[in-house]
């Protein structure tokens, strides 16, 4: 019982700091200390035998696993976000979508293209910089209150792109390690899916939009809003190239190479960048220097909370949590949501939630048969679910620092958008495949 208190106060401990804005290398090895201390766990690797459990060993364990898998494509995904952003490559792609959707359909607008730099292979963080601007106009233009600008960028970004089939998110790609899978498992269910996510959260979105102007609300414009700097673009077809040549270099070598084609695939994207709109560049030193340090942090932070996880599944409590969700009756795909999904809402992150579920529940779940491709998949995309909840970094970057809301305002659509819809999804996913659809 002390196990299971531990666990879930170390769980709860970590949400809470973390939404008090504590740094996650900070936040993760404390709460993983409560968790260790309530389980009676030794805390130092020199009090135990060869290969026992331990804080610090366990901690250090999971952090370095992390890094050591996937260091280069976090970096090499990070410096084409940054390249494609410092050349203005990101920004011409997203203004060409705009301009000829136009302001009758700004939401719908900026969801596209959003959804096209993501689809590419550009960070989640660089669209939402990258797009927020042009929102901004396209909103004020059409007088839509801005507390939805948020929703808009995240429901592009997070939600039909990041885990669908052929997506170079890091989302699409960890269960590979896991599942012996391509990154375009279970595409036939991965585009119905999609498909249902793209339409009825538009329409959630657009419902929400149109209701809040029924009561009255309006763009309200602010000091230190952005404007647009006049800096020269480059053709949106020489955008474009980069993000073609990551989808196809990553779909020719994902048999050869698995996981590895994705570090192909950004570093082809990276030089075509280069090569395509070198004269654009504002300071390329500049925007390489920050796409590693912006890598640092993001693979950081994951691995601080993978660290954390690498404690949690090492007590008791833990292992009679995974029991009792890998024994839940009917078909074994919503063990495997109900697994990814909570740890992932637990932790705030989708990449952690896989990292720290899957090497538990694959093959078990490999052992009793059922298919890897919809394995893959259902995790995939159920991991994106409870992963925004209010503390999820995105989500707190997104709302408060990039569009200067608050979560009292702007966090209802988000979450919305970005929590239900992704698990009406998952529901969807696993109905599909229990169907036989894509097995």
């Amino acid at each position: 019982m002390w196990s299971m208190i531990g666990l879930i106060g170390g769980l709860a401990l970590l949400i809470y700091l973390t939404m008090r804005g504590m740094n996650l290398f900070i936040a993760a090895p404390l709460c993983a200390f409560v968790v260790a201390v309530f389980s009676g766990l030794p805390l130092f690797p020199q009090l135990v035998g060869g290969g026992e459990a331990n804080l610090v060993g366990n901690y250090m364990t999971g952090f370095s696993s992390f890094i050591q898998s996937w260091y280069l494509m976090f970096l090499l995904g990070a410096i084409f976000g940054k390249l494609m952003e410092d050349s203005g490559a990101a920004h011409s792609v997203s203004k060409w979508i705009v301009d000829k959707l136009g302001m009758k359909h700004a939401a719908l607008a900026i969801v596209i293209a959003c959804a096209v730099l993501t689809y590419g292979g550009v960070s989640l963080f660089v669209v939402a910089f990258s797009v927020y601007p042009m929102a901004v106009s396209l909103f004020k233009q059409a007088n839509l209150p801005r507390r939805f600008i948020p929703a808009a960028l995240a429901f592009g970004s997070v939600t039909f792109t990041m885990t669908s089939a052929g997506s170079p998110e890091i989302q699409n790609w960890i269960p590979i390690e896991y599942l012996k899978t391509s990154p375009y498992a279970g595409w036939e269910v991965s585009l119905i899916v999609a498909i249902f996510m793209a339409l009825f959260g538009y329409w959630w979105l657009k419902k929400m939009i149109d209701k809040a102007v029924a009561r009255g609300e309006r763009f309200v414009s602010r000091l230190g809003d952005p404007v647009e700097e006049g800096q020269e673009l480059p053709h949106p077809v020489l955008g474009l190239i980069p993000l073609l040549v990551v989808l196809v270099i990553s779909f020719v070598f994902h048999d050869s190479l698995k996981q590895s084609a994705l570090i192909v695939a950004l570093l082809g994207g990276v030089i075509a960048t280069y090569v395509c709109n070198y004269k654009y560049f504002k300071n390329f030193e500049n925007a390489v220097s920050e796409g590693t340090i912006g890598a640092l942090i993001a693979l950081g932070n994951t691995a601080a909370v993978v660290g954390f996880g690498g404690v949690a599944k090492a007590v008791p409590a833990f292992h009679t949590a995974v029991e009792t969700i890998t024994s839940i009756p009917g078909s074994p795909l919503i063990g495997g949501a109900i697994a990814v999904s909570v740890i992932a809402g637990m932790t705030g992150s989708a990449s952690g939630g896989q990292a720290i579920a899957l090497p538990l529940i694959a093959p078990h779940y490999l052992d009793m048969g059922v298919n890897p491709e919809a394995l893959h998949r259902v995790v995939a995309i159920s991991s994106g679910a409870l992963d925004s909840l209010p503390h999820n970094g995105y989500v707190v970057t997104t709302i408060r620092a990039i569009c200067g809301e608050t979560h009292q305002d702007a966090y209802n659509a988000v979450g919305a958008l970005t929590v239900i819809v992704p698990a009406l999804g998952t529901v969807l996913a696993i109905i599909l495949f229990s169907l036989g659809l894509g097995i």
